[in-house]
C-alpha cells in the first residue's frame, strides 16, 4: 500500500507540471523563445541520464541482454510508430473552429502521459530510489513538453481557458497510468523488469528524435554552447541522484 501511494503522489505530481508550464507562458514572447531551448536540453539530458543510468543499469540486473536490448530496440520502434499513427492527421480547411491536429494531441498526449505512469509505477515497483530518479526525468521533460501543447491548442481553436482545462484532465492520465501498472504487476507476472527497458527505449528515442534535433537547430554559437552545457546538466542531476540512492 505504501507503494501505491508514492506512486500516486509521483504521477499527481507529474500532472502539476501543467501548471508549471502556464507560469512560463505569462513571461513576454522573446524572452519565452529564449529559455526554451534551455528547457529542451535540460530535459534531453534528463531522460538520456535516466535511460542509461538508471533504467538499463537495473533493467541489465534482471534480465538476460539479448531480450534487455530487443526489448528496448522494439519501444523504440514502437514510440516511432505511435508518434506516426498519432499525429499525421492535420485539418486543412479554414473555417475549422477546433482543428484536427488539436485532438489528435490530446490523444497523442493521453497515450504518452498513461504510459508515463506506467514507467513511475514499474520503477517504484523495483526500488523507490528509481522511482524517484524516472520521475525527476519525466518531470523534467514535461514542463517544456506542456509548453508545447498548450500552445497547440490555442493554435487548434481552444480558448485559454478550455485549453488550460482540457490539458489537465489529460495530464491526469499519469495518475491512471500510475495505478494501471501497479495492478498490472500482480495480474502479469515478472512483468514489470521488462517495463524497465521498454521505458529506456522510450526516453532514448523521444530524447533523440524529439529533442535533440531541437536543440540542434540554434545557430547562435553562444546559445549552442550553452544549451549543450544545459543537456549535460541534465545528465549530471541523473547522475547525482544515483549517487544519492546508493
Amino acid at each position: 500500500m505504501a507503494t501505491l501511494l508514492a506512486i500516486i503522489l509521483a504521477t499527481f505530481s507529474i500532472s502539476l507540471c501543467v501548471w508549471a508550464a502556464v507560469m512560463f507562458l505569462y513571461f513576454k514572447k522573446e524572452t519565452l523563445d529564449k529559455i526554451t531551448i534551455f528547457l529542451v536540453s535540460l530535459s534531453a539530458g534528463a531522460l538520456t541520464g535516466g535511460a542509461f543510468l538508471h533504467l538499463l543499469p537495473e533493467a541489465d540486473e534482471k534480465i538476460p541482454a539479448d531480450e534487455l536490448y530487443s526489448i528496448v530496440l522494439a519501444a523504440f520502434v514502437f514510440f516511432f510508430f505511435m508518434e506516426k499513427l498519432l499525429f499525421w492527421r492535420h485539418c486543412h480547411k479554414e473555417n475549422c473552429a477546433i482543428h484536427t491536429f488539436g485532438y489528435m494531441n490530446l490523444i497523442g498526449d493521453s497515450v504518452h502521459n498513461f504510459i508515463d505512469g506506467m514507467v513511475i509505477a514499474a520503477a517504484f515497483l523495483v526500488n523507490p530510489g528509481l522511482g524517484v530518479a524516472t520521475t525527476l526525468a519525466i518531470a523534467l521533460h514535461e514542463i517544456p513538453q506542456e509548453i508545447g501543447d498548450f500552445g497547440v491548442l490555442i493554435h487548434a481553436g481552444f480558448g485559454k481557458m478550455k485549453a488550460l482545462a482540457t490539458n489537465y484532465a489529460i495530464a491526469l492520465m499519469v495518475v491512471a497510468g500510475g495505478v494501471a501498472g501497479y495492478f498490472l504487476s500482480f495480474a502479469v507476472e515478472n512483468i514489470i523488469p521488462y517495463l524497465l527497458p521498454f521505458a529506456a527505449g522510450g526516453f532514448i528515442y523521444i530524447a533523440a528524435s524529439d529533442l535533440m534535433p531541437e536543440i540542434r537547430k540554434e545557430r547562435v554559437l553562444k546559445k549552442s554552447v550553452g544549451a549543450f552545457l544545459v543537456f549535460l546538466l541534465g545528465i549530471a542531476i541523473m547522475f547525482a541522484v544515483k549517487l544519492i540512492n546508493h
